[in-house]
Formats: C-alpha cells, structure tokens, sequence
C-alpha cells in the first residue's frame, strides 16, 4: 500500500493547521493557505513545498524566508521525506513518460550524462539556453529573481525535464534552477530536442502541454521582453490564453499582453480564431471597446497587445455589490449599446456578452472585451458562441448569430445588473437550454419594486424569445434606455465614487479627429484619477 503523503504541519504537530491549537498565538502557517502552491510534490497549496514559503513554524520559532531558512530546511527530517516520496509521482509531468532512463535507451546514447553538486546553480534566468536536463537522480528547485528577491515557484525531482521552455520557445531562460541535492541529469541539446520533435509528434504535444502548464503558474513570474514590450505579471487566464500586464519599454506606456496558449498554437482553428480577434479588435475604434496597438508573433506563440484597463470585471463587481443601483445599471447599458451599435456598424456581432467579458474601470466607464468568438453578422459556423446563461435560443437551435442575439446576451446581463441573479436556475445544462427556448424570462419588476418602467420594458423586450419581438437593432434599444441615462447620468451618480463639486464639458468634434481626442481624453483622465477626482463622458454622436 502506497504510503499517504501528508503535510508539514501533520509531520512537525506544529498546530498552526487551520483550526489547529496554536492559531491563536502564531496565525494559520502561510503554507496552509497560499493556494499558488496547489500540486507541487502532489501537495494541497504549500504543506509539502514549506522549506519555499516564508513564516512558517518549525523548531519551536516563526522562520524567515527561503534565503534565510534555506540551508537549515535542506537538512529538515520532513524534506528529505518528501524528496523519498516524489521520485515516481505526478508522472503526467514526468519525461520518464516517454524515456527510460537506462543505458540501453537509443536516446540517451546521444545525450550527455552530468554530475550537479547540491547548490550549484545550473540554470541561470535570463540566459539564452540550448538544453534541457532530464533527472535520474536527485532534485533540484526553481527560483524566479525579481524586484531584487528570490521567489521558490517550483520542484523538480527523479524523471522530470527542467530547461524545457528556453529550447521550446526560444526565450530567454524565465528562472534559476539550483540544486538541492546532488543531482544526475542527461542533458537533451536544442539539435536533439528539434530532431526528436519531428520524428515524434506525441513527444512535442507533451512537451508543449508541459509549457503552458507552467506558463499559467500563479506564481511570480519573471520579466518576459516581447518585442518592444515587457510582461510584468500575470492578471488574467482564460480558456486559450493568458493575460499579462505589460509596458511598452519605448514609451513608458501600460499595456495588456494576451498571450495564447503554446499548445493550443498548433490546433489551427484555435489559432486562427485568436487572429481573427485581434484583427477585429484593431478595427473597431470605440472608447467602449477595448482597444489593440500591436500583435506579436515570436516564441511559438501570439501576443496581442492591449490597452491595460484599471478596475475589475462586472462579475466581479456584482460578486461585491451583488446588484446595481438602478441609475449605475442604466448609465452601463447605455454604455454597452454604444459600444456593441459600433460593432454592428461595423458588421460584427460579439457573440458573447456576459458579465465576464464586460470591464468597469475606476470612473465607471465601460469597456466591451474579448472578442474571441466574434464574426460578421450572419456567419454560421456551427459554434454557438457565448456561455449557456446567455445564449439566444435561436443560437441553441443552431441559427446564426446577428445582432439580436448579442442583444438578447444584453437583456440577460441588464437582468443580473438589478436582480442580482440571472433569469433561470442553472443545476442542469439541459434544463437551462430548454427553458431558454420555451420560457420568457420571468418579470424583473417582480424582484426590484422601484424598477422604472422604461428599464423594466428594455430587459424584457431585450429577452424575448422570438427575434421578431425583440428589438430589431441596438440604436432602437437605446431609445427606451435614452431618457433613463440622460437623467441617470447628470443626477444619480454612482454612490461610491460620487464628489461634492461637478463641472460640464461639452466637446464638439469633426469625426476624423476622434481618435486623437480619444487619446487625448484617456491622458486626462488618468490625470483627474491622480488628483482624486472622477470623469465621466457620455457619447452623444450617435442621437438624432
């Protein structure tokens, strides 16, 4: 019988568990809650990576952190347990998976063998590697260095591969690799890794899974240089891509990096949709959308580079107020029509508003983004589109997406914005799909007794199930929501970051100067946020 691998707090009864006897006095030990840790050496968030973690409990003292406790923990009855017990574990991520270490192996007849004595620093962050090391023997542990600290991210020990991302990607080396024992590796060089590679693709699927598994780590990550632009920290992760904050090094300029997974680069619908995004993106030009400078390619991957929003997500916003006031909700659909009318104008539908992909920045204003299952109106590709809460029931039954389908996605997020909830219960997948289709939403009004009447009409027009009884386009829907933003906007501003003193600009414009003045209104902006203050546009080009 396999024998269980457990923590450091049940191996060192230091009673700084959560729950534990000692919490009071001490706190919960930090490698019982930093959750950024979760699976290394098959641990549950840091209790088997606690020699890494700073203020931990051991030997009757609160510990310093890893350079500090580092030489004492190497020698810790615990760490050597640990090292016993990972040599065959997590073998999804082992290279074993695909070669076996022994003398007989066509492979590591061509490799080099390497002796490493324990603290040699083998691998050095920000070098250009040519290799990789496959461990037979020993262990070794991956340090990021930033901002002048160390900072342990990770384990490594018997048939793992280290070094693995600079021969793949071509970057860089993104961290030190020390040894925390001594340690015996083969050593796979760039020529071998690109000839082996060829001959079998299986052993490249793994690899790069390999990658942009330790891509998404949460945590610290090095400074990464793409292009003129440098990826600081990680801020978003989506299905398909990560999200970095960045800064274009030339201009001092705060940007966002969305980068696409490395193994899903080589699916090519995959990859061809997230060009698609970004050339969509490039040519919608709204302050309610979300803008694109630049695309990247390099590293075996795409980079997109964004404008960097400052705020949080509408999800996340509901999650903290869990509904709108009705003035705030009424300023934000406004915003989202005009917004999503651009688009249209432009012939794209988004084909998936929720409240996820729905950004509010510090001065409550909107941005409209990702836009990676976004086509022209009228495309049928046999993709849905969207997430289920909000997906059009014409979607469900298989019809193109155009505009009333992102309108009806609207009507869904309003009813969330003032409710609070979504319209129907989500248990079941087949339930919500059924009810979509055979049930108009229930009445608002009937959960918020003050909703006004034109907001009331809006989301329940918006989510009729029938496209004909919806609203034909956006700039219809924004007549009903018109007269409630006009009063909204001047007279009932958002309770949280309302001030004393108000002042009206009106702004008159020709429309090939928009784009310069929207740059210049963002540089404003962020100069009246440095002050403490708050500004707020409202777009009137589009009314009669």
């Amino acid at each position: 019988m396999a024998t269980k691998r457990i923590n450091c707090w049940e191996h060192k009864k230091c009673g700084r568990e959560p729950g534990g006897k000692n919490t009071t006095e001490l706190g919960v030990c930090p490698a019982a809650t930093d959750s950024s840790f979760s699976g290394i050496n098959s641990g549950e968030y840091a209790g088997r990576f606690c020699w890494a973690m700073a203020g931990t409990f051991c030997g009757g003292e609160v510990q310093g952190t890893f350079a500090e406790k580092r030489d004492s923990c190497l020698s810790c009855d615990f760490f050597m347990r640990v090292q016993a017990e990972e040599g065959t574990v997590n073998l999804r991520t082992k290279f074993l998976r695909f070669v076996s270490l022994d003398a007989k192996n066509t492979l590591l007849n061509h490799m080099s063998y390497q002796h490493f004595k324990k603290g040699v620093r083998f691998i050095i962050q920000g070098e250009v590697g040519d290799a990789a090391y496959i461990i037979q023997r020993g262990s070794c542990i991956v340090i990021v260095e930033k901002a002048g600290s160390l900072h342990p991210v990770g384990h490594r020990g018997e048939g793992d591969i280290v070094g693995v991302m600079s021969i793949l990607t071509g970057e860089p080396r993104s961290a030190h690799v020390e040894a925390e024992t001594d340690m015996e590796v083969w050593c796979l060089k760039k020529s071998q890794f690109d000839d082996i590679s060829q001959k079998d693709p299986d052993f490249l699927d793994f690899l790069t899974e390999l990658v942009a598994d330790r891509f998404d780590s949460r945590r610290p990550t090095a400074d990464r240089s793409i292009g003129k632009y440098i990826a600081t920290d990680i801020i978003g992760r989506g299905g398909y891509s990560i999200v970095y904050k960045g800064m274009h090094s030339g201009r001092n300029m705060p940007v966002a990096i969305k980068m696409m997974r490395h193994d899903l680069v080589m699916n090519s619908d995959f990859l061809s949709s997230f060009r698609n995004e970004a050339k969509i993106i490039a040519g919608l030009n709204h302050e309610n959308i979300i803008k694109v400078f630049d695309v990247e390619e390099r590293f075996r991957t795409i980079f997109i580079i964004m404008e960097y929003l400052a705020g949080e997500s509408l999800e996340d916003m509901l999650l903290r107020l869990k509904s709108l006031p009705l003035a705030l909700a009424a300023d934000f659909l406004f915003q989202l029509c005009c917004g999503l009318d651009h688009a249209h104008r432009k012939g794209i539908v988004h084909r998936d508003i929720n409240t996820m992909n729905i950004f509010v920045q510090h001065d409550d204003r909107l941005k409209i983004i990702d836009f990676g299952l976004a086509c022209p109106i009228g495309t049928n590709d046999y993709h849905p589109g969207g997430v289920l809460p909000y997906l059009a029931p014409e979607l469900i039954d298989g019809e193109a997406a155009n505009e009333q389908s992102d309108i009806y996605a609207l009507g869904i997020t309003a009813y969330e914005m003032v409710t609070g909830k979504r319209p129907y219960p989500e248990d079941s997948a087949s339930l919500l799909m059924k009810m979509h289709c055979t049930q108009d939403i229930p009445d608002p009004g009937e959960r918020v007794s003050n909703l006004p009447d034109a907001l009331r009409s809006f989301i329940l027009k918006a989510c009729r199930r029938d496209p004909a009884a919806r609203y034909r386009n956006v700039p219809q829907a924004m007549e009903e929501l018109r007269p409630l933003a006009r009063t909204f906007a001047s007279g009932l501003p958002n309770p949280e970051t309302a001030k004393e003193n108000r002042a009206t600009l009106l702004l008159s414009y020709e429309d090939q100067h928009r784009e310069v003045l929207n740059r210049l209104l963002e540089e404003f902006t962020l100069k009246v946020n440095e002050l403490g203050a708050s500004l707020k546009t409202y777009d009137t080009s589009n009314e009669e």
